[in-house]
């Protein structure tokens, strides 16, 4: 028995192979976005280390008898605030100067400062202050609203000395308010940020290409034209799912071609398997034949030798259908298809076969509905189904073979009396050669069946599902079949 659907082994390969992809990309940029506020740090504390030198310079060239003299420093911050100019820097406006500074004697005592706020305050136990007045490289970046890190500002001090001597009588610090290079830090990351994602849709456009001009070379487009050509009338609806159609074939084609799906490996390695028992039969049966025996017993495995080679050449059969419909995209021919007639001729066509078991078949529907399908592969579904539920339905049972509208869906669905589904076979009845013993036979089918309705499933845009009855209906399992409805 074939009940029940999961994704594919290769769905999840191309999943998998895709989550990779994207969480590669993701990590690359979220190294590169986060590295970015450290380097633009460093890049501004390395301007700000000359600048410091700079001033300092500045205010040795006024030093009498190691004395400070800020005079000259006064007025040039003075002047410079007060300027008035319009920089664009990559997008960005800027009006005014942000830079400010402070100088300290040899005890720490700020002697000068830009803002005017700190002026005979005590900074000798700021990091920048206290380690260049011992002669090392001093900096510190501080908040000027404690806890408020927007309003941190950078700070790069360097030492002022006598030219005769070489004695530190002083520092000089300069100091950048980090949000004034902040707003370079976001254009940056939001800058990044859009050039990856561009990255990632132009990958993904060059592998939906590669699939569709290289694994396939014109025949999506082709198949396209060649349906809108057979179109009578200017349909949008039927041409705009078409188009979707192509799309998701583009989508399979590149999901396989990622995925290295090999139909030759995967299929003989599951056939060769399912096949070892019938062939053990076939083989144990000729090796006994070869020894003396009634004519009885030697008909008996003739027989076995006959069923267990039909059983293969069943399976061999349905694998070559099932890898056929596999490897098509879209459907070569779909028209718009009245449900109702086919269940009713399905029902009357598997009658024959229900009633030696002594089973009803029937068809249960309020209103017909119509869907774009391919006529014979649908039936063939709908058969599969209808067969399955003959199998497992008892003696006398009864089968209701229903037509339901649900908004813009259709489905068909098979109920029978039989035992239903197993719990443990509920996640596997999709498989491919997976199968239950028949109740009545005690044998089981080639496995491939519900597998063959999946794939005509997908091909409408639809889906198949399979479980149990609800217990107020009775025992028994309920297959439903899903079908976009056509609305042209």
């Amino acid at each position: 028995m074939e009940r029940g659907g999961t994704v594919s082994k290769r769905t999840r390969i191309f999943i998998g192979i895709l989550l990779i992809y994207t969480i590669g990309i993701a990590f690359v940029l979220y190294r590169v976005v986060s590295d970015l506020d450290p380097r633009y740090r460093e890049s501004t504390e390395e301007s700000l280390v000359e600048t410091s030198q700079l001033m300092a310079t500045l205010i040795e060239q006024d030093v009498r008898d190691g004395v400070l003299d800020t005079t000259r420093v006064e007025a040039l911050f003075k002047s410079a605030y007060a300027r008035e100019f319009e920089a664009q820097i990559f997008g960005i406006t800027k009006t005014k100067v942000e830079l400010r500074a402070y100088v300290t004697d040899n005890k720490g005592t700020v002697v000068f400062d830009s803002t005017g706020q700190s002026v005979g305050k005590d900074f000798s136990k700021w990091r920048d202050v206290r380690l260049t007045l011992q002669g090392e490289y001093g900096a510190r970046t501080t908040p000027d609203i404690p806890g408020d890190n927007a309003s941190s500002v950078m700070y790069m001090a360097a030492p002022i000395r006598v030219a005769s001597s070489g004695e530190i009588i002083g520092s000089v610090t300069v100091g950048k308010p980090v949000q004034s290079f902040g707003q370079f830090v976001a254009a940056a990351r939001s800058r990044t940020l859009y050039a990856g994602l561009l990255s990632v849709l132009a990958v993904l456009v060059l592998v939906v290409t590669v699939s569709v001009w290289l694994v396939r070379p014109f025949g999506l487009i082709a198949d396209y034209v060649r349906y809108a050509k057979a179109q009578q009338g200017f349909h949008p609806g039927r041409l705009l799912r078409r188009a979707w159609d192509l799309l998701r074939a583009a989508y399979y084609e590149m999901r396989d071609a990622l995925a290295g799906r090999n139909y030759v490996a995967d299929y003989v390695q599951t056939l060769t398997h399912e096949v070892k028992s019938p062939l053990s039969a076939i083989r144990g049966a000729a090796e006994l034949l070869q020894e003396p025996m009634e004519e009885a017993q030697r008909q008996r495995f003739l027989t076995n030798i006959q069923r267990e080679t039909q059983r293969i050449q069943e399976m061999v059969d349905r694998m070559m259908e099932l890898t056929a419909l596999e490897t098509r995209r879209v459907l070569d021919s779909a028209e718009a298809l009245a449900l109702l007639p086919v269940l009713e001729d399905l029902a009357h066509t598997a009658q024959s076969v229900a009633t030696q078991r002594h089973i009803d078949i029937n068809v249960v529907a309020q209103e017909d509905a119509t869907v774009e399908a391919d006529p014979f592969l649908l039936r063939r579904a709908v058969s599969n189904l209808l067969d399955n539920a003959l199998d497992f339905s008892p003696e006398g049972g009864q089968i209701e073979l229903g037509l339901q509208i649900q908004g813009r869906w259709v489905c068909i669905t098979v109920r029978d009396q039989g035992p239903g589904i197993p719990t443990y076979a509920q996640d596997k009845v999709f498989e491919k050669f997976y199968s239950l013993a028949r109740p009545h036979s005690k044998k089981k089918s080639t496995g491939l069946g519900l597998s063959f309705v999946k794939e005509i499933a997908s091909l409408h845009r639809g889906r198949v599902e399979l479980g149990n009855r609800p217990e107020t209906e009775g025992t028994g399992a309920s297959a439903v079949l899903w079908l976009p409805r056509s609305t042209a």
